[in-house]
């Protein structure tokens, strides 16, 4: 059973400042949860409508009554957890380093987050505007990929300023990405879904890239940034 002072607190949790003051996440999901509960994340609590074998000792059995009452999917997927949010690791910096400009789309990012891991990207540097990589959605997202990419949030600007990698920036009126010479080490920057890269962002970078249309009416007015990210990785990587 679960009590009203754990409904609460799954509650709070929704919201980035009760992340913040508790330290804690939620995760929804048998295949998240047991991504999670295999790497070095802490779990607090997991609540499942039947035994799954977590080998958690903290585990609560529920109804599915209760499961709806506490979950944020519209259909509730069998379990839900509770855990620790990480202490931020420091950035390598020797590698290709991806940076998020104000994205504020959940799903955006958890598909990001999904990318950096499929590609091999370490590090991802957000903005302090961009969502929360704690948000639910953006944990439902990423199917367990946040366990194996550094996210961290900072102030983009002044990291722009006092990196020593070459900053690329994906722009409208950029070089063709695919005639361009990518190198394997540096930071790439995309911007928020509705604006781009910021002005005070776009003052740091050294080269502007695109990701040319081939459309007969060349109409399209941009791509999801989530889909501009697998493009640009896969040339970098390429």
């Amino acid at each position: 059973m679960v009590s009203k002072s754990q409904i609460k607190l799954i509650t709070r949790l929704k919201q980035k400042k009760f992340r913040q003051q508790e330290g804690l996440f939620v995760a929804e999901g048998l295949k998240t949860i047991n991504e999670l509960l295999n790497s070095s994340l802490k779990l607090h609590h997991v609540f499942s409508t039947k035994t799954f074998n977590f080998g958690a000792k903290n585990e609560t059995l529920i109804t599915e009554n209760e499961l709806k009452k506490i979950s944020f999917l519209t259909t509730p997927n069998q379990a839900l957890a509770i855990f620790e949010i990480p202490k931020s690791q420091a950035i390598q910096g020797n590698s290709l380093i991806v940076a998020l400009d104000n994205v504020r789309d959940p799903g955006n990012l958890g598909t990001i987050i999904r990318l950096c891991d499929w590609f091999g990207i370490p590090d991802l540097v957000c903005s302090e505007t961009t969502v929360d990589c704690y948000n639910p959605k953006v944990i439902q997202a990423t199917m367990g990929s946040i366990t194996r990419v550094n996210v961290s949030y900072i102030d983009l600007e002044h990291f722009l300023k006092t990196t020593e990698s070459e900053v690329f920036g994906t722009f409208m009126d950029g070089e063709n990405v695919y005639e361009s010479s990518l190198p394997s080490q540096g930071v790439l920057v995309l911007g928020n879904e509705a604006n781009g890269i910021s002005a005070a962002i776009e003052a740091w970078v050294d080269k502007r890239i695109t990701i040319p249309r081939f459309g007969t009416l060349q109409a399209t007015e941009s791509l999801n940034v989530a889909t501009a990210t697998a493009i640009m990785l896969s040339e970098f990587k390429r």
